[in-house]
């Protein structure tokens, strides 16, 4: 955790926070009481053989991820199992605590028992024993014939996963063989799922065939033709930060484990990104790509173009690997594709999600789901305009074009104090369990769902991280 990230998490509890007076600043031990406080409440009555859901009621009586969920099941994709384990960990690091550890253990391993035989996880992980027979878990009983085996890399839920698993090894100094094994193997997986050109799918069984798959950069159909491909989970794929994700992973066990084909594997995720770069006039990147590297169809509202959301990830990711490399191959990628979107912005400078290929206009949805042009008409589920991060971008870029590279130092692992005003908020909005309680609706329950007030895991992985930066920090 480093120390924008914490100053970032302290602004979010700042708004988060209910408004009013704000009393005395807390004194440490305060802190360290509230603490103890919301890690017996969240971790002893919200999870589940120490898993976690997006959400629950304040009442605890019902949950869901992205869907309704029943009392044997937990989530893995953030901001669910992973996001509490790392948070844990962090406290655990950074305080010394033994509940929070013995909380993290809980995590890391009931993450093991949702590990697939492919190596990752998919969304949820099932703890009924009838039930684990649908999957093709590692651990459990055998799978039966027509068990989901594949492992998924969509919205961050392998990478997570291994991420929490690998830091709670790190702070183990690996000595949870289980926990080491597993984190092991699936990164191992991870690596052996890589295309040839460095890219990803959006799910994985196994190693590709590498004489299936032919290097080569992204190019324009020759036609205006675009057909609808219905296994678009084997496309190469950007959509959903999945290769940022990815490589962040990567990153991070290379310098946990120092071995260096997991760093290997995170700059071929680089190369990746750099074939991906389509050609003028739009030197930017698509959602997901064919095997001819052209943009191509996914979900019936996915169309193959330039993505204004993802390609905002990618430079920032192709910045990281700057900063690690020292290559400045990636601030050319960038710098390029910046001056383009600085082109393209919308008129209330937002970005379009879908930019159409060649001819650069925006693409929209109407509710009904046909393509158009116009913005008069379009679904809510789903961001067709993103803001645009490019003001930042091109700060750092700037910043890193201008001084000489340096390697990058080991993270301290230390903390910074979040303000005793940000503490005092926390530690008020608590309530008597322990609990924070906010406003809210079961999005999975039915319209007619009288719930109305939520506990958050994302709420209490932040709150809990900052209570811990506060007692630790200097």
């Amino acid at each position: 955790m480093t120390r924008g990230i914490v100053s970032v998490l302290a602004a979010l509890a700042v708004l988060s926070a209910p408004s009013g007076s704000v009393s005395a600043p807390p004194a440490r031990q305060e802190a360290a009481a509230g603490l103890e406080k919301a890690l017996a409440f969240f971790c002893g009555k919200v999870a589940v053989q120490g898993g976690y859901v997006w959400q629950v009621s304040a009442d605890l009586a019902k949950r869901e991820g992205e869907g309704k969920v029943g009392p044997t099941t937990v989530w893995v994709q953030p901001p669910a199992t992973p996001t509490v384990g790392l948070a844990l960990v962090d406290i655990h690091a950074w305080t010394g605590r033994k509940d929070a550890f013995a909380a993290a253990r809980a995590t890391a391993h009931v993450l093991v028992r949702g590990q697939m035989r492919s190596g990752g996880w998919i969304a949820r992980i099932d703890l009924d024993p009838a039930r684990r027979r649908r999957y093709a878990y590692r651990v459990g009983p055998e799978p039966s014939s027509k068990a989901r085996t594949w492992s998924s890399l969509d919205d961050d839920q392998t990478q997570a996963a291994l991420r929490c698993l690998t830091r709670f090894d790190q702070v183990t100094a690996f000595k949870d063989k289980t926990v080491h094994e597993a984190a092991r193997f699936g990164l191992d997986s991870l690596v052996k799922a890589q295309f040839p050109n460095g890219g990803w799918p959006h799910v994985f069984r196994g190693p590709p065939d590498p004489a299936k798959f032919p290097v080569t950069p992204a190019s324009y159909s020759p036609t205006a033709q675009y057909t609808r491909i219905k296994a678009h989970w084997d496309l190469y794929t950007i959509n959903d930060n999945l290769m940022s994700d990815v490589i962040d992973t990567l990153l991070l066990a290379g310098r946990v484990y120092s071995h260096a084909p997991y760093r290997q594997a995170a700059l071929k995720g680089g190369d990746f990104l750099l074939l991906a770069q389509m050609p003028d006039p739009q030197p930017a990147w698509a959602q997901q790509y064919d095997v001819a590297m052209r943009p191509a169809w996914a979900r019936k509202f996915e169309p193959p173009a330039i993505s204004g959301g993802e390609s905002q990830s990618v430079m920032r990711t192709l910045l990281d690997l700057y900063e690690q490399t020292g290559q400045r191959k990636y601030l050319a990628a960038v710098s390029k594709a910046l001056a383009y979107f600085k082109r393209s912005l919308l008129p209330d400078g937002k970005l379009a999600r879908f930019y159409e290929l060649k001819t650069n206009r925006p693409l929209y949805f109407t509710r009904d789901y046909t393509l158009t042009y116009s913005d008069a008409d379009m679904p809510t589920h789903y961001a067709f305009k993103v803001s645009s991060g490019l003001g930042s971008i091109e700060r750092r870029l700037k910043a890193l074009s201008a001084r000489p590279w340096r390697a990058p130092s080991a993270p301290s692992g230390k903390p910074s104090r979040p303000s005793p005003q940000t503490i005092r908020r926390i530690l008020d909005a608590m309530d008597a369990r322990g609990a924070w309680v906010e406003d809210g609706r079961l999005r999975y329950w039915g319209k007619s769902d009288p719930t109305r007030r939520v506990i958050r895991s994302a709420t209490f992985a932040r709150n809990a991280r900052l209570l811990a930066a506060y007692i630790a920090g200097r």
